[in-house]
C-alpha cells in the first residue's frame, strides 16, 4: 500500500518515505524495491496533519523522521521514523533539518527501541541538540527509494477522492493510521457537517488506486458505512 514517511501529503499531505502494497498481506516493504510509483512532483503539497498538528513540508522534499527528544549528554537525539527504510540513516549521509532546510551530516546512527539515535557533525553537546526537539528531518524527493510495482507512497494516497465500486463518492483521504495489523485510511465526507470514515487498507476493501485520475475505488464491507 504505502511507504512510511518518504512522501508528500491536497488537504493535509506530507512528504514521507512510507509505502504500502496493494497486496496488503505482504505488510510494509523493508528492503529497497525497484520500481518507483510516486507522483509527488506532479501533485505538490506542503502541509501534513500529524497528531492534529500541521507540518509544513518544503516543496521538493520528503520527511524521513522527526526528532523527538535527547539521549545522553553528547548531542545524540532520538528520531521517530517516518520511513520504511531506516538503513538510510547512516554515518556520512546528508539530511536537512526543519523548514529552513539546515544541511547536516549524520556522524553516528544506531537503532533504539523502534527509533533511531543520531548525532550530527557540529552538534556535539546536549545544549545544541536541545534546539532540535520536534524538528523534522527531510531529504530531496529525488533521493526517495524506488518502490515495487503496485506500491505507493503515503502522499500518493492522501488527497485521493474515494468512491465505491458503483461510483458513489465517499470523500477524500485526509490521513493514514498505521495500526500494526493493517493500515486505516481516514476519509472526510463532502457533506456538512463533515464526518470521518475509517476504511481498512485491505484487499477486500481497496480495489483500484488510480493516481492519474486521483481516485481510490473501494468496496464497502458490511458496517463500514453508517447510513
Amino acid at each position: 500500500m504505502f511507504e512510511a514517511a518518504e512522501g508528500t501529503l491536497p488537504l493535509f499531505v506530507f512528504q514521507v518515505e512510507r509505502g504500502f502494497y496493494r497486496n496488503f498481506m505482504k505488510s510494509m516493504a523493508k528492503q529497497l524495491p525497484n520500481q518507483k510509483k510516486s507522483t509527488a512532483s506532479s501533485r505538490p503539497v506542503d502541509t501534513y496533519l500529524h497528531r492534529n498538528r500541521r507540518v509544513r513540508i518544503p516543496k521538493g522534499y520528503m520527511a524521513i523522521g522527526m526528532i523527538t527528544s535527547l539521549h545522553g549528554l553528547r548531542g545524540e537525539v532520538k528520531v521517530e521514523l517516518h520511513t520504511d527504510f531506516p538503513e538510510r540513516f547512516a554515518p556520512g549521509v546528508v539530511v536537512y533539518l526543519g523548514e529552513a532546510l539546515d544541511k547536516v551530516t549524520i556522524s553516528m546512527a544506531r537503532p533504539h527501541q523502534g527509533q533511531m539515535l543520531l548525532t550530527f557533525h557540529g552538534i556535539e553537546n546536549r545544549e545544541a541538540a536541545d534546539a532540535l526537539r520536534n524538528v523534522w528531518i527531510f531529504i530531496p524527493e529525488d533521493e526517495a527509494v524506488q518502490l515495487e510495482e503496485d506500491t505507493y507512497f503515503v502522499h500518493d494516497i492522501i488527497g485521493l477522492s474515494v468512491q465505491t465500486d458503483d461510483g458513489k463518492l465517499l470523500g477524500t483521504v485526509t490521513e493514514v493510521l498505521f495500526t500494526g495489523a493493517n493500515d486505516v485510511y481516514i476519509v472526510q465526507t463532502p457533506d456538512e457537517p463533515h464526518r470521518e470514515l475509517l476504511l481498512p487498507a485491505i484487499d477486500e476493501v481497496v480495489k483500484v488506486v488510480d493516481l492519474e485520475q486521483g481516485i481510490l475505488t473501494v468496496a464497502l464491507l458490511p458496517g463500514l458505512l453508517d447510513e
